[in-house]
């Protein structure tokens, strides 16, 4: 039986209900209504960006430019606004312009055979220094009423109360599990992944695919970044720091090969959990932000170490 339940209950899962468990236990207050729906909201924001991030992992790739993006779009969204563009018409143009900036980062390490880490870190660094530059360091704006309730804390939708962040994430996690098993498109990027060498024998076009997943990355840490404008109430281009971390190690954590090939959107979700969940703990317990990080940093080093022991897909047949 114990067996059956570890093969149907992914590993990440498992860590979920093990860090609730202590938390539950050894901290007050833990439990309450406040804290799960806390909880949840953070992962939340955790869970979009990372969704992106996993994209990209499964074709042996990695995007640096998140955090980036994510301050990009926080400052543009917020300036665009202030200077008189509706908030909804900002939002078209900053996600479009990072998708543009995430398929530029796809072609690239494509057609150049250039790791994307060069690319992305690089790519990701100009934009923002550019929209700094367009700012001068000092961007105004705030996100309207709308997207504040939408990641509220404390909002409710109707009788329940969590915010419309939770269930528009869920479906988004959706919508990205059936592109993963249920569309053709969804089936290259894992093939590729897998064995990128073989892959343009059946038909794959790895460049399609290497910008349609960075484009999907840059978008969804845009997304990230304008609802983190709300949830903040002001505009900071360094909203997305912690991304940087944290969007790989929510990957890395529920399963995904930073090899390429193996993992996908669930066991994101389920690392997203873990890291949020295990950063409160650890908060709880009284440790400050550096030390938190050093055991956040031995966490996946760990992980990393013992999913580094499996043999990539096309290493093992």
């Amino acid at each position: 039986m114990s067996r059956t339940l570890w093969k149907v209950i992914p590993p990440a899962y498992w860590m979920v209900i093990g860090i609730f468990a202590v938390g539950a236990v050894a901290i007050d207050g833990y439990t309450s209504a406040f804290s799960i729906r806390a909880l949840l909201v953070l992962s939340a924001f955790l869970v979009i960006a990372s969704a992106g991030q996993t994209m990209t992992m499964l074709i042996g790739g990695i995007d640096l430019s998140i955090p980036f993006v994510v301050g990009f779009a926080n400052v543009a969204a917020a300036q665009l606004s202030s200077d008189g563009m509706p908030f909804a018409m900002a939002i078209v143009v900053v996600v479009a312009i990072s998708m543009c900036i995430g398929a530029a980062n796809g072609a690239i390490s494509s057609a150049l055979k250039v790791h994307p880490l060069i690319i992305t870190l690089g790519t990701g660094t100009v934009t923002l220094g550019a929209v700094l530059l367009w700012t001068r360091g000092y961007p105004s704006g705030s996100a309207p009423g709308y997207i504040n309730e939408f990641v509220s804390i404390g909002a409710t939708i109707g009788p329940i109360p969590i915010p419309w962040l939770v269930p528009a994430t869920i479906l988004l996690v959706l919508a990205l599990y059936l592109f993963e098993t249920r569309t053709v498109l969804g089936r290259q990027v894992f093939a590729l992944g897998s064995n990128p060498t073989a892959a343009p024998y059946v038909l794959i076009r790895p460049l399609r695919v290497w910008v349609f997943c960075f484009a999907v990355s840059a978008a969804l840490a845009a997304i990230t970044g304008i609802l983190l404008l709300g949830f903040s109430g002001a505009a900071f281009a360094d909203a997305g720091r912690p991304y940087l971390f944290q969007t790989v190690a929510a990957a890395v954590i529920g399963g995904t090969a930073l090899s390429g090939g193996k993992g996908g959107i669930l066991g994101t979700v389920a690392g997203a959990l873990a890291l949020t969940q295990l950063n409160t703990v650890l908060i709880g317990f009284g440790l400050d932000q550096s030390a938190v990080q050093v055991a956040l940093g031995a966490l996946i080093v760990l992980v990393v170490a013992l999913y580094g022991r499996q043999p990539h897909l096309r290493n093992a047949i």
